[in-house]
């Protein structure tokens, strides 16, 4: 998959976020642990979006692609953020699930507290 397919499913995603109630404060935020796709919040949560794009004949889930590796990643990253965030929202990490064809998105599927606790 190419990166404009990616960065094409990660604006997809806060699109669909945006009408969804949240607001979107940071993309693509790195630390020199890792990446988040997608800082948004709602009314309660703090939510951390990682956003994988597939292609609709793709072989393996956008759930299976986040590997516990990439999910510890992810938290860390989180942290740091969190650490300099001057709010008092509770935090959640989410999937998003975007099918693509021909290197357009044509559906997500979101998966609300996707790591579980």
């Amino acid at each position: 998959m190419s990166q404009s397919v990616g960065q094409a499913g990660e604006e997809y995603t806060a699109e669909w976020l945006s009408h969804h109630g949240y607001r979107v404060i940071e993309r693509n935020y790195h630390s020199r642990f890792g990446e988040i796709d997608i800082i948004a919040v709602n009314s309660q949560y703090i939510v951390f979006v990682e956003v994988k794009t597939r292609q609709s004949n793709g072989m393996v889930s956008a759930l299976e692609a986040i590997t516990l590796q990439k999910q510890q990643k992810i938290i860390t990253t989180a942290q740091v953020y969190l650490s300099q965030y001057q709010g008092n929202l509770q935090p959640r990490f989410d999937v998003a699930a975007v099918t693509a064809q021909g290197g357009k998105p044509l559906g997500l599927k979101y998966f609300p507290n996707a790591f579980g606790s």
